[in-house]
């Protein structure tokens, strides 16, 4: 898999380098010190996932991650040496997959590409169909639309998806938008369940209830109210 490692500090390019390789020795890495750079790699190389500095030379990481995530389907996870909510909520807007801070600990960093490691046994068409539930889980994503784009057969993608993953594509789907609901109703406690529902692509609200109570065995409202006093 392409990864594209993005910072201005040269440093902290081969820091990240390092750590990431001795966990994914057999992935290919391409850097970048600043967006323009960046762009062009991605123009050039299919990128399965960018890690980007916040702080950038011209164009913000947070702009980089922007213009990626309109135009290319890659997953992004932001870094940066300011603990800030600010960052972190837009960064959660944008659709990044997670945001870490400098300085970059190693066991912080392995959990976060954790996610990473049951790639290897998956084929490159289902990586590709992961990535684009992922990243566009809060619109109205059918097996059709899924097929069309990494052009394959429908039929085909579901018994590979089902072969694969161990579960049928909806069902992956709706566990997908269900954890993500989870972190949303912790990471913005003033939005409304309703609201959270919709952007995670549920039709409607009591229907994303159901699910819900049936995946945590409790209500959105009462699972927000006991992770918030715990």
């Amino acid at each position: 898999m392409n990864i594209l490692l993005v910072d201005d500090e040269p440093i902290e390019l081969d820091q990240l380098e390092y750590l990431v390789q001795k966990k994914f020795p057999t992935w290919t890495f391409f850097k970048a010190q600043d967006a323009s750079k960046a762009l062009q790699i991605v123009k050039q190389h299919d990128i399965f996932l960018a890690l980007l500095d916040i702080q950038l030379p011209g164009k913000s990481g947070l702009e980089l991650a922007m213009e990626l995530s309109s135009n290319y389907t890659m997953d992004i996870i932001m870094v940066t040496a300011f603990q800030n909510f600010e960052y972190a909520q837009t960064s959660i807007r944008l659709g990044v997959v997670d945001y870490i801070t400098k300085p970059v600990i190693e066991d912080e960093l392995m959990g976060v590409l954790a996610r990473y490691e049951r790639l290897g046994r998956y084929s490159e068409q289902i990586v590709k169909a992961l990535q684009i539930i992922q990243q566009e889980y809060s619109e109205k994503l059918t097996l059709n639309y899924l097929a069309s784009k990494i052009h394959i057969n429908s039929a085909y993608l579901s018994r590979k998806f089902h072969e694969e993953v161990g579960m049928g594509f909806s069902e992956y789907l709706n566990d997908f938008r269900l954890k993500e609901a989870q972190k949303m109703l912790m990471e913005f406690p003033d939005l409304s369940i309703s609201a959270i529902s919709e952007r995670c692509g549920f039709n409607s609200q009591h229907y994303f209830s159901q699910m819900f109570r049936k995946m945590t065995g409790q209500s959105p409202r009462d699972y927000r109210l006991k992770e918030q006093y715990r």
